[in-house]
C-alpha cells in the first residue's frame, strides 16, 4: 500500500516544482536537501511557507518533498510556493479562498521576450550611425 499524498504543480518562468504534500512530522526536502539548505538567500525559505500561514496550519504536521527543475532561484523559489498552495488547495478545498487573497495560487506569467529579427535581443537594436 502506498502512502497517500497530494500533489501540486508551480510554474514560475523556466522553473517547474512538483509538491507533494503527505502527513508526517514537518521534513521539507527540496531535491534530495533539507529546505534551508537547498534555499540559501535570506528570506526565500519563509516566503516558500507563506501558504501554510496563510491557511493558518503548523507545518509541523506535514511532510512535503519537493523535485524542482529549471531556472534560477527566484523562479524555482515561487514555482515551489506556488506547487505547496495548489497541493494545500487538494487537501482542503475550503482554503482557495485564503490562499487567493494572497495572491499565492496565480501563476506569474512574465516570461522572458523572445529575440526578434535585425535586433541584438528581444528590444536592445545595434548602435544608430549616421555615416
Amino acid at each position: 500500500m502506498s502512502i497517500q499524498y497530494y500533489e501540486g504543480v508551480g510554474r514560475r518562468k523556466e522553473s517547474t516544482a512538483r509538491v507533494r504534500v503527505m502527513s508526517g512530522s514537518g521534513k521539507f526536502i527540496v531535491n534530495e536537501k533539507e529546505l534551508e539548505q537547498y534555499f540559501t538567500r535570506l528570506g526565500d525559505a519563509e516566503t516558500i511557507l507563506t501558504p501554510f500561514e496563510a491557511v493558518g496550519l503548523d507545518r509541523s504536521q506535514y511532510d512535503v518533498t519537493v523535485l524542482v527543475k529549471g531556472g534560477g532561484v527566484t523562479g524555482q523559489r515561487d514555482a515551489v510556493r506556488l506547487g505547496l498552495a495548489r497541493a494545500l488547495v487538494k487537501i482542503n478545498p475550503d482554503w482557495t479562498s485564503s490562499l487567493r487573497k494572497r495572491g499565492l495560487l496565480t501563476r506569474d506569467p512574465r516570461i522572458k521576450e523572445r529575440k526578434k529579427p535585425g535586433l541584438k535581443r528581444a528590444r536592445k537594436a545595434p548602435t544608430y550611425t549616421k555615416r
